[in-house]
């Protein structure tokens, strides 16, 4: 029965950080959807600067996060890209995009 345990573990392990990968890929992708929504809509009311500050409100360092604000025309759009982290975020191997349209905005004074 020792035997089986000790041949058995190194499955299970890798078992686990497959899963473990899963569930940060897919947590990126939230991550990247919510903070290109919140940029398209901070965007389409104050601007650039407040779309990339309103993207880098939910998104750590450790993600290695890119935005791309464009407000021309009647859609104000953001782009939010993050690494794709293995095992934890800092040591990447891809990237994830997320997109995003608000109407454009004026703010009422």
């Amino acid at each position: 029965m020792a035997v089986e345990f000790v041949g058995m573990v190194p499955l299970i392990l890798l078992l686990v950080a497959a899963v473990w990968e899963c569930v940060l890929i897919g947590y990126a992708f939230s991550l990247v959807g919510n903070a290109a929504d919140e940029a398209a809509r901070a965007g389409a009311v104050k601007g650039d600067g407040a779309c990339k500050a309103a993207a880098g409100k939910y998104i750590g360092d450790a993600w290695g996060m890119g935005v791309g604000c464009d407000g021309g025309g009647d859609v104000y759009k953001a782009t939010v890209t993050v690494q794709i982290p293995v095992l934890f975020p800092g040591l990447d191997f891809g990237e994830i995009k997320g997109e995003a349209g608000a109407a454009m905005e004026k703010e009422a004074k």
